[in-house]
């Protein structure tokens, strides 16, 4: 098996990992009730997509 000739340094080794970070999820409000959800979902809080319903949500929940 080939091994490195020589060590790699932390700058380049940190240089290349510049762009493996963790990013947060984008939320958008729901257009029904305002709750934030999360892109291209149905809001868990009332059950709407697209200001669709899509599913049933019962009143008890």
């Amino acid at each position: 098996m080939p091994h490195p000739k020589r060590k790699i340094s932390n700058q380049r080794r940190d240089k290349r990992r510049t762009h493996d970070k963790a990013e947060s999820p984008t939320f958008a409000l729901c257009s029904n009730c305002g709750a934030p959800v999360l892109y291209h979902r149905v809001c868990p809080e009332c059950g709407y997509y697209r200001g669709k319903q899509a599913i049933e949500k019962s009143a008890a929940e």
